[in-house]
């Protein structure tokens, strides 16, 4: 893995001393460049975990409810380790105070703020105060991320989701689109990124696609070992592992089968097992997926049971960063979402006086998500089937008919078809929701090791704290891993053309004299007079209006072919 890759770096990041003049200057950061940290030390290996759609109120009802589970009133989750530095985070994104996952995973991907559902590409508006306007050459521009950053750097890399890894989370990490909701693009962007361990769900993506690629194929041809159970897993021994466990996406951990998928902890444990063979060290990037998906619901069953699983996941990474000593862990979320509060309008007049029990008991008496329960049950649910099954898993006796006329009316839906069930049991348990959609407070952020966070931070800081810590310049890499191409290419005297005979699978070509070079977008290859060579980043193209970026080693490659040095 790193031996490939340990010359490249230098060659980068001098070519960004010397650049051509027809490179996009590097794109102007929408926050503060220094970030606030505690230490300035570099790091072997970084974790980055984050709790998708999680905040302080779901953390303090998942430990409450663990301490009356477990009846140990001095139980303490992992993320409450002493050992964590804290810091206070902002969210927004450049269009809105209340962020979606993508532009939130750009921030902490790339450092820099964007739009609404872009993914590690630069935005296209800007309309929150105190961030500068983006040029209209930058618009849409691939933005470098940390974990292309500790790729060229010589690191072994990982993903490990729970959602289908083409999701916005995992996807700003690992690829560049401005649509976060076009999973096969982001799928074959990911598969030749060359991630040295990926572990999630969203095989469905991989294959009967749309341009007829079949990217297992591709995975085999690269030397990836594929694993579809747990078993497979484990039984993995390889240093390049491909592991899916769903079509699109693993259910709640409390709906989980522990024979057909493994859990966040075991996924991030085998990730870090493969990824720290490596001498140079490695990036590892861990999203607890699915509590934003309970949030959403307003859940409290579901999200319990996932801040669980990823906090068992978050030990998992504490227990080796301790061991190992040269390793930086952050642990965040990129958003609020639900609004949810322990205490509600029906306690507006009895708060003082609300005992645990009547918190935590409804909730102990369930032993699966709304989204299970909503699977079990048809568009066109009787009062009964929904009482039958409400009784079964939740231990509901006495719904009423309001709760099953709103219980109905979401059932009845294509989608989101849990949203009428969760505030049934949160009613129960005096929890509070105020929205099925996103919030925008300030969220935490828990950091070990060197370059810890404190203070209040930007979202950018945070990709900035690990770049820094791995000895990497996001900024001067924009400069070198996405240049212009055909402003580039035809510096050289050649022509440029984006051949489309195959509409899914477009080709840039460019010819001079007999030196002919061919590189497929959304791949990292390029083919001089037929020689297929593979690059250190993609070939990227953001909308079909706007310019195709490659790496600054392509241009190198087609100058050596007409030049022979």
């Amino acid at each position: 893995m790193a031996t490939i890759r340990t010359g490249i770096i230098a060659s980068v990041m001098s070519t960004a001393i010397l650049l051509s003049s027809v490179a996009t200057a590097a794109p102007n950061a929408f926050a503060a460049d220094k970030s606030t940290t505690t230490s300035n030390g570099k790091a072997k290996n970084v974790i980055f975990m984050l709790s998708d759609g999680n905040s302080i109120g779901g953390t303090t009802l998942t430990r409450w409810y663990d301490i009356v589970k477990k009846n140990d009133p001095n139980y303490r989750l992992a993320l409450d380790d002493p050992s964590f530095d804290l810091a206070l985070q902002r969210t927004y994104c450049t269009n809105s105070i209340i962020t979606d996952s993508a532009p939130a995973g750009t921030a902490y991907s790339a450092g820099y703020k964007s739009a609404d559902k872009f993914i590690s590409v630069m935005p296209d508006e800007v309309k929150m105060p105190g961030l500068p306007p983006v040029n209209e050459a930058d618009k849409y521009k691939p933005l470098v991320t940390v974990l292309e950053g500790a790729k060229l750097k010589g690191k072994a890399t990982g993903i490990v989701s729970t959602s289908n890894v083409q999701h916005a989370s995992p996807a700003a990490i690992s690829a560049h689109w401005y649509a976060r909701s076009n999973y096969e693009e982001i799928a074959e962007q990911q598969v030749y990124q060359d991630i040295d361990v990926v572990f999630g769900a969203g095989s469905r993506y991989l294959s009967n696609r749309k341009d007829g690629e079949n990217l297992l194929d591709v995975l085999t041809s690269r030397g990836y070992v594929y694993a579809d159970t747990p078993a497979s897993m484990a039984a993995a021994s390889g240093n390049k592992i491909w592991g899916m466990f769903a079509d699109t996406a693993m259910t709640r951990d409390i709906d989980r089968d522990p024979a057909k998928q493994p859990s966040l902890a075991e996924m991030t444990k085998q990730a870090i097992d493969t990824l720290k063979k490596d001498k140079d060290g490695f990036f590892l990037f861990v999203e607890g997926s699915e509590v934003d998906w309970s949030a959403h619901s307003n859940d409290p069953v579901g999200l319990i049971s996932d801040i669980n699983a990823f906090d068992q996941a978050v030990k998992t990474a504490l227990d080796f960063a301790k061991q190992d000593g040269n390793t930086l862990l952050i642990v965040t979320t990129d958003h609020g979402n639900g609004g949810i509060t322990i205490g509600s309008k029906e306690t507006d007049d009895t708060y003082s006086k609300l005992p645990i029990d009547k918190v935590v008991q409804p909730l102990l008496k369930a032993i699966k998500s709304a989204d299970f329960i909503a699977q079990q049950l048809p568009k066109d649910a009787s009062d009964e089937q929904i009482k039958a099954q409400l009784q079964t898993y939740w231990g509901i006796t006495d719904v009423t008919p309001e709760e099953l006329a709103e219980a109905k009316r979401w059932l009845a839906k294509e989608g989101d078809r849990d949203y009428g069930l969760g505030r049934i049991i949160s009613s129960r348990a005096n929890l509070g929701w105020t929205t099925h959609g996103h919030t925008g407070e300030d969220v935490l952020v828990y950091s070990y090791g060197p370059n810890k966070l404190s203070g209040l931070i930007e979202n950018t800081d945070t990709a900035k704290a690990m770049a820094q810590a791995m000895g990497i310049n996001l900024q001067e890499l924009n400069n070198t891993l996405y240049v212009n191409a055909e402003a580039a290419f035809k510096q050289l005297g050649a022509t440029y053309r984006i051949d489309n005979t195959d509409a899914a699978n477009p080709v840039v070509v460019v010819e001079k004299g007999t030196a002919k070079a061919e590189l497929p977008l959304s791949k990292d290859i390029i083919k001089i007079n037929g020689k297929e060579t593979s690059l250190t980043g993609l070939v990227i193209r953001g909308k079909e209006d706007r310019p195709v970026f490659v790496p600054q080693e392509a241009i190198d490659l087609f100058k050596k072919a007409l030049t022979g040095k």
